[in-house]
């Protein structure tokens, strides 16, 4: 075995032994969390953020925190956004910010007055600083996460370094759910998300970062196997999170990562030569079958409720009303709170007082569109507009970004189905914002 494919498996090795601990002892997990944001604060200040450090801490942060949740080992539950946050601010200390993201200045202030209107329209027995935090955390994080990654310069190497940054910590979280749910039939009745096979937490959540583990290590199949040994690790590893993720039962986060995964193979089948397209007919092959195989044995597992659930259909095979579990009337109430306060919204954190004071349900907002539009207003509008339009701008001025469609794709119907309660939309946005070099050597200032 080469150096390099020992190395590649000792640190694949260490993440799954994380993930035994965690089970197996719990308080190691908060030993993990700890240490995740101590030394990411001491790697990036002792590299002096020479190779984009930030960068790689931030994306551990990221790939973490869906497991340091489920585990309790989050020193605070929104702390992974505000880890992003403090990452890429001391990144800026040594590194700079672009001069050229104005975009994302003006998205950060359009944020503002509806901010300052919560201040005055929050109920009185409500902790105003949690409400507005808990709703602004993920926009701000992704406004700061894009001021520092728009238009820096990184080389591929880099950016694949940055994914399996973030894909390390999620083979942690997949080896979590398999000791917590080591016989699958037992706790699988029925076609509704599953908390079991979730590790006792939300699906919606866990099914997110394993979607986003999935296009991780697939894509690393593709791209950055240096051999044959590491190509079979990293389709086992894509397998494996994939099976886990489609056992949540949860489907917005496995679809997300599928077509991720898809639109990266257009992308590179069409930038290919003949000879390229010739090798990745091989591979494709080679997913497309692994994925059957892997859908074939998730339906076994599961006696084909799994199938019926894609299916929208209950455990008796009927079809089921509702295709999005009831989304679709807050989404509803939500652009009703829109058109009756059109231009600043209700205030940051007044969508569901609102909601509960009209229909009697307290439920939070799983669209982040639409709760822009009820909170935010017309400002709302344009903010999402900022965010939609200028990865597209970039896209045309570097078309070699082989993972900018793949990134806006992932914030953009991640954001619909799970809005932003954790911090991988907000960063894997950023990240489209890159201006992926081939070739690009890798140095101290990779910047304009």
């Amino acid at each position: 075995m080469k150096n390099e494919d020992q190395s590649y498996l000792y640190l694949i090795l260490f993440h799954v032994v994380i993930g035994a601990l965690g089970f197996l002892l719990p308080f190691t997990a908060k030993i993990y969390g700890y240490s995740i944001f101590i030394f990411g604060v001491y790697y990036i200040i002792k590299k002096q953020n020479r190779n984009n450090e930030a960068l790689i801490a931030a994306a551990y942060v990221v790939g973490s925190e869906v497991f340091l949740r489920m585990t309790g080992g989050n020193p605070l539950y929104e702390i992974s956004k505000y880890g992003v946050m403090v990452f890429v601010l001391i990144g800026m200390y040594y590194s700079g910010f672009s001069k050229g993201a104005v975009p994302y200045w003006i998205f950060l202030l359009l944020l503002v007055p509806s901010v300052v209107i919560s201040v005055f329209v929050l109920n009185f027995d409500t902790d105003i600083r949690k409400a507005i935090a808990f709703n602004i955390s993920g926009p701000v994080c992704l406004g700061l996460a894009s001021l520092y990654t728009f238009r820096r310069k990184i080389a591929l190497e880099e950016i694949n370094r940055i994914l399996l940054s973030m894909g390390l910590p999620i083979i942690t979280c997949m080896v979590y759910l398999t000791f917590y749910t080591p016989n699958v039939q037992e706790v699988i009745t029925g076609t509704e998300s599953n908390f079991q096979t979730s590790g006792g937490y939300g699906p919606n959540q866990v099914a997110t970062i394993l979607g986003l583990g999935m296009f991780i290590f697939f894509s690393r199949v593709i791209l950055d196997s240096k051999s044959k040994f590491q190509i079979i690790i990293n389709l086992i590893i894509a397998l494996n999170i994939t099976y886990r993720g489609m056992l949540t039962f949860s489907r917005g986060g496995m679809i997300t990562g599928f077509l991720m995964i898809v639109l990266l193979v257009v992308f590179l089948y069409f930038k290919s030569n003949f000879g390229g397209r010739v090798k990745l007919n091989y591979i494709i092959v080679l997913v497309v079958f692994a994925l059957m195989a892997t859908c074939t044995y998730t339906s076994f597992q599961t006696g084909g409720l799994i199938n019926k659930r894609y299916s929208n259909q209950d455990a008796a095979g009927r079809v089921k009303q509702s295709q999005f579990t009831g989304r679709e009337d807050v989404a509803q109430n939500e652009i009703n709170t829109f058109l009756k306060n059109p231009i600043f919204g209700v205030g940051v954190g007044k969508g569901a007082e609102v909601r509960e004071d009209e229909t009697g349900i307290q439920v939070l907002s799983h669209d982040e569109i639409t709760r822009m539009l009820a909170e935010h207003g017309s400002l709302g509008i344009v903010a999402l507009l900022i965010l939609f339009f200028t990865p597209l701008v970039l896209y045309l001025e570097n078309k070699f970004n082989m993972f900018l469609l793949c990134f806006v794709a992932f914030w953009f119907l991640t954001i619909n189905h799970a809005a932003m309660r954790t911090a991988a939309p907000a960063f894997v946005y950023s990240l489209s914002l890159l201006n992926v070099q081939l070739g690009f050597p890798v140095r101290k200032k990779a910047m304009n």
